[in-house]
């Protein structure tokens, strides 16, 4: 039997990534029944725009400090909109993503892709001029050796 092979001729590693994804998928299904219990069980408390349709009473904007301290909906993007479910006429809060902070986001990643792309074409520029000289050296020991 070949060195590193198993007993079915797999090699130990491929035994390991089943072994791995088997584990996986036993530790999926056994978690699956709880998380739809729990999914059943939270319908009730979804917000109300999430099961039904609603009207935007005021448009998207930056929370206040009060509403950053007490209102949920203002955590996730510090911007808010204040919204009534058409079927139960509940008003509620809905965190929202204000045109103003999406190009502010925009522009910070494509500064931060101008950024890398300098760093590679330096980097790209110092390597070529190094095969550049190694091949000047190899041409002029060539010359030398005639």
């Amino acid at each position: 039997m070949p060195a590193g092979s198993g007993r079915h001729g797999l090699p130990q590693g491929r035994h390991l990534c089943w072994l791995l994804c088997a584990f996986t998928l036993k530790l999926c299904q056994a978690e699956a029944p709880v998380q739809e219990e729990k999914l059943s069980a939270s319908t009730s408390n979804l917000p109300c725009w999430l099961v039904e349709e609603f009207v935007v009473t005021t448009e998207c904007s930056p929370c206040s400090n009060f509403q950053a301290k007490t209102t949920p909906e203002c955590g996730p993007t510090g911007y808010v909109e204040k919204i009534t479910c058409s079927s139960s006429k509940r008003i509620e809060f809905k965190s929202c993503r204000s045109a103003l902070m999406e190009q502010h986001l925009f522009w910070k990643f494509e500064g931060a892709v101008v950024f890398v792309a300098l760093i590679f074409a330096c980097l790209v520029i110092i390597r070529q001029r190094q095969l550049d000289r190694k091949a000047l050296e190899k041409v002029r020991k060539q010359i030398e050796s005639i």
